[in-house]
């Protein structure tokens, strides 16, 4: 089977230079948003009101400003301003220039150079002489992945289509995904020769920065927005004894119940005592796309099954009888052969879905490297009470919006990675033993792009040793990509935390666009007096911290049902 590496390396020479980029593009953005004149334009048009309305040569608010003019300073806010303005060209062709119109032929765009990119990776020359089995299953990853960042557009396409400011979170959360996905296609060829891994980067190139310049487009949108408190708050009131809005009053009464498998749809058991005998079978029962919970009663028992829960597979309760009685477990790594996107025992893609009392384990072992026990890619997925245990890459947060509350994570190297927006609280996190020579790394977090909303966020947590670490290196995390973002918040931190607290990816630092953090934690391993001095490495105050928090990171308070106690602010 394929080997898809999901560890692309920071170029720190390469990400310098972005960053003087960047920092010249912002400078611009700065100046044009400074303008009142185009603020005004922005705000009229997101409300309806034509830019030149009252006056016969177009001289209200903004009148005396071209819509080319406007662009190009929404355009300077994105990372790839020149696609930027050749893919917008259309629009000056107007009267006036809406921003919900910017928004809308910039996703579109991004759609249609998304679709190319999949069929030129469709082609059977794409691979020149390199058709082994490793790239061509990496190949098969790339196009599962593209099929997702199509359905997180879409989705963002349809819902910015009728409230724009209203959905602000969920448009960025989506764009931020599929920036993640087509990165992520990009490092399955990490290891492949450099002319194949170049090749590849070019056919998503077109791709991937129309992508960024949506998401940069709908920040710039919500900036502007937010600077006029006309955005809905990002931190919410503490009111999570309050049923979220979304549920029907069914799914209130369901979730509401003391004992969910009391009202299972479908129960499974090993034993052959019901009707299904697998998760899998069960899941295949599930009605496809349903707005309504589907329950799961899982049985006490060991599932020796690899499981997924499909896209079209949404609002799936899974219940077991406790983390380590209903446990899931497989062996499937990258040693022998599996793509570490592949080697999950439990994968989870479609939305809403929620675990409880369950456990999951990859049994591969040290030795087998790359070994994912649980992935997530579900828009507001929720694991109550579950264990997690392998060695590297327990858990791939991969993306979209996750929540984790009195889970029990087990690993060694990177064993919490990936790029979703997500926050662990009142878990148990355990370091295992490692390999002979490495070194333990709890977290790996893979934001890529500047305006992704992505991050892992511990709060209320312990870390602890599982097994004698007296002779290996545990450090909190380290930076997998340019803007690798991790905060730990008022937990406690074991004597196992080497006094540096974070390790680099490559070389003796980390990239200066990093956001690492640490507020109130206590225990042994708490103090910062020894910590590495990077750029990236922040102080925060009350008022950051809690950005980080479940009501404001994840806006927990509006998602997270009855049955999962939570702490909505710090």
């Amino acid at each position: 089977m394929s080997s898809f590496n999901a560890y692309g390396k920071v170029d720190e020479a390469e990400q310098a230079k972005l960053e003087a980029c960047r920092k010249r593009r912002k400078g611009i953005a700065i100046i044009s948003l400074s303008s009142i004149i185009l603020v005004g334009v922005v705000v009229a048009a997101v409300f309806g009101t034509r830019a030149g309305s009252g006056s016969k040569n177009g001289g209200g608010v903004g009148g005396d400003k071209s819509p080319a003019t406007s662009i190009k300073a929404i355009c300077d806010f994105t990372s790839y301003p020149e696609t930027c303005y050749s893919s917008l060209a259309s629009l000056p062709n107007s009267t006036q220039v809406e921003p919900v119109d910017v928004f809308k032929l910039a996703i579109q765009v991004a759609m249609t150079e998304l679709s190319n990119a999949a069929q030129r990776l469709s082609e059977p020359s794409v691979l020149g002489g390199s058709a082994d089995n490793r790239t061509a299953g990496a190949l098969e990853i790339c196009q599962e992945l593209f099929s997702l960042a199509m359905d997180h557009l879409n989705l963002t396409l349809s819902a910015g289509s009728t409230s724009l400011f209203q959905v602000m979170d969920d448009l960025k959360t989506w764009l931020s995904s599929a920036v993640t996905y087509q990165e992520t296609c990009i490092d399955g060829f990490e290891n492949a020769n450099g002319t194949l891994k170049t090749a590849i980067v070019n056919h998503l190139k077109n791709s991937t920065e129309a992508t960024s310049n949506g998401l940069a487009i709908t920040t710039f949108i919500s900036d502007v927005l937010g600077s006029l408190k006309l955005r809905r708050l990002m931190s919410l009131p503490d009111r999570h004894d309050e049923q979220p809005t979304w549920l029907h009053s069914k799914d209130r009464k369901l979730l509401q119940t003391a004992d969910l498998r009391r009202k299972a749809n479908i129960v499974v058991a090993k034993d052959g005592s019901s009707k299904y005998r697998t998760i899998t079978d069960a899941l295949n029962a599930v009605p496809n796309n349903s707005d309504h919970r589907f329950v799961i009663y899982v049985k006490k028992g060991v599932y020796y099954e690899n499981v997924q829960v499909g896209t079209n597979k949404w609002n799936v309760v899974m219940v077991g009888d406790g983390m380590t009685s209903t446990v899931v477990s497989a062996n499937l790594n990258a040693v022998d052969g599996t793509g570490t996107y592949q080697t999950a025992t439990f994968a989870v893609l479609g939305q809403g879905f929620i675990a409880k009392d369950m456990g999951f384990c990859n049994t591969a072992g040290a030795i087998k490297q790359q070994a994912v026990a649980l992935m997530s890619n579900s828009d507001k997925s929720i694991f109550y009470r579950c264990q997690i245990d392998a060695f590297q890459d327990t858990l791939y947060v991969h993306a979209n919006r996750q929540f984790y509350r009195e889970c029990n994570i087990y690993g060694t190297v990177d064993f919490i990675f990936g790029d979703a927006v997500v926050v662990f609280q009142n878990c148990n996190i355990f370091a295992k033993v490692p390999m002979p020579g490495q070194q333990n790394t709890i977290t790996a977090q893979g934001k890529s792009d500047p305006r992704q909303i992505t991050g892992i966020s511990i709060h209320d947590c312990t870390i602890s040793p599982s097994g004698d670490l007296t002779s290996v290196q545990t450090y909190l995390g380290r930076p997998w990509k340019d803007f690798s973002t991790t905060v730990i918040l008022c937990s406690n931190l074991g004597s196992l935390i080497n006094p540096a607290g974070w390790l680099p990816w490559v070389g003796t630092s980390a990239p200066s666009t990093i956001f690492y953090s640490e507020y109130r934690n206590y225990g042994p391993g708490s103090s910062t007096k020894n910590r590495v001095k990077w750029k990236g490495v922040k102080n925060l105050n009350a008022n950051l911290a809690s950005r980080f928090s479940v009501g404001s990171f994840i806006n927990g308070s509006d998602w997270i049902p009855a049955i999962v106690p939570f702490k909505s602010g710090l």
